[in-house]
């Protein structure tokens, strides 16, 4: 299978389900491949650029599985054959760097989001580390770094450092907030930047952003040269406040931030 990589970070990306999200909360979350597929496609249309999907296993919990990441992947790219397609390591304080590393490895997705305080705990990065960011981009992934604060861009640096990486063109996700409660407050986004210049890496970042916070933080973070990324995995508010009835719904609300 042959998928679309682009050369950029999608503007906007859509993260339909995450990893606790469920239909109690919203029926629109999507859950299976097929409703994860059609999410897809409407959102594209709506202006997404690119997805980062969760799978589910048959009670609707985050599970990292090979062979459904692979499945997902396949009908992912036939549906939506121009959307970027990354695909999530997340721990949800349950899989090991052991796990997460085996379904990079299995997979080999065109994309792939890395918290890098997950994967590297001792937060010094291992041989085997350093070994799977380079196959990931030797095989040509594209991976978006997972930043929960500014001090993981040091994880970051002596990672890039260690693995002889270019610090070019390094893709990166600003968490600002939090779903347990912590507020999302955008005037945390200039601190990522400022760290980014200390360490001189040109990151193309993006930022997400929870609950009715959410839209102060996109739209500092487009102001301030970055990219967005929306869904019910961080929020299923649009930008009035009012429950959003579908994910493309926000897609598309979100794209005029831009105009």
């Amino acid at each position: 299978m042959t998928y679309f990589i682009p050369d950029k970070l999608p503007r906007l990306m859509v993260a339909p389900n995450g990893a606790r999200p469920m239909k109690k909360d919203h029926p629109e979350v999507p859950v299976t491949i097929s409703e994860t597929v059609k999410t897809a496609k409407l959102c594209f249309d709506a202006g997404a650029g690119g997805i980062h999907f969760h799978m589910r296993d048959e009670n609707g919990q985050h599970i990292l599985d090979s062979g459904l990441c692979v499945e997902a992947l396949m009908e992912l790219q036939k549906q939506v054959p121009k959307m970027h397609l990354q695909v999530t390591t997340e721990a949800v304080g349950k899989y090991s760097p052991d796990i997460m590393r085996k379904l990079a490895y299995e997979v080999k997705p065109p994309g792939i989001s890395i918290g890098i305080r997950e994967m590297i705990p001792s937060r010094q990065p291992s041989l085997e580390d350093i070994k799977l960011y380079k196959y990931l981009t030797e095989n040509g992934t594209k991976i978006q770094h997972i930043c929960y604060g500014p001090e993981d861009l040091d994880l970051l640096y002596d990672l890039i450092q260690k693995t002889n990486l270019s610090k070019n063109d390094v893709w990166c996700m600003f968490v600002i907030g939090h779903y347990s409660g912590k507020v999302s407050n955008p005037n945390n986004i200039s601190p990522f930047l400022e760290k980014l210049k200390t360490l001189e890496i040109n990151a193309d970042w993006a930022v997400c952003a929870f609950a009715k916070e959410e839209v102060p933080c996109l739209k500092m973070a487009i102001k301030l040269g970055g990219k967005i990324r929306v869904g019910f995995e961080n929020s299923i508010l649009m930008p009035d406040g009012k429950i959003a009835p579908n994910n493309e719904a926000k897609v598309k609300a979100v794209n005029t931030f831009f105009n």
